[in-house]
Formats: C-alpha cells, sequence, structure tokens
C-alpha cells in the first residue's frame, strides 16, 4: 500500500501557501531555484522513506 499522501493534509493551506511565496519575495531566479532545492532536501529528509520519495518523485513528473 503507497505511504504517499495525495489527498489534501495541509493544516492550513492558504497560510503555508503565503509563506512559500513571501520566502522567495526579493530573489533572482539563480537564488529561487536554490531555495526550492534546498526545501527539497530538507522536506525529503524529514520524510525519510526511499519508498515514498520515489512514489512523490513519479507522481510529480507524471
Amino acid at each position: 500500500m503507497p505511504d504517499l499522501i495525495l489527498t489534501p493534509n495541509l493544516e492550513a493551506t492558504d497560510d503555508f501557501y503565503e509563506a512559500l511565496l513571501n520566502a522567495h519575495e526579493g530573489l533572482d531566479e539563480a537564488d529561487i531555484h536554490a531555495l526550492n532545492a534546498r526545501l527539497i532536501l530538507i522536506l525529503a529528509n524529514h520524510i525519510g522513506k526511499q519508498s515514498v520519495l520515489e512514489e512523490a518523485l513519479a507522481v510529480a513528473g507524471a
């Protein structure tokens, strides 16, 4: 059974989206890409389970 949660699961979707936009504010394209890469790695580390990460990559790439 897949472990990846694909149904809405954020406590405050709009608040997170606003925080994400604010984190990118004032950054140039290279810095935006660097921030996104760091965020992905931090969240991947938090998830920690290889099968979940591979499933997420497959879903994102579809």
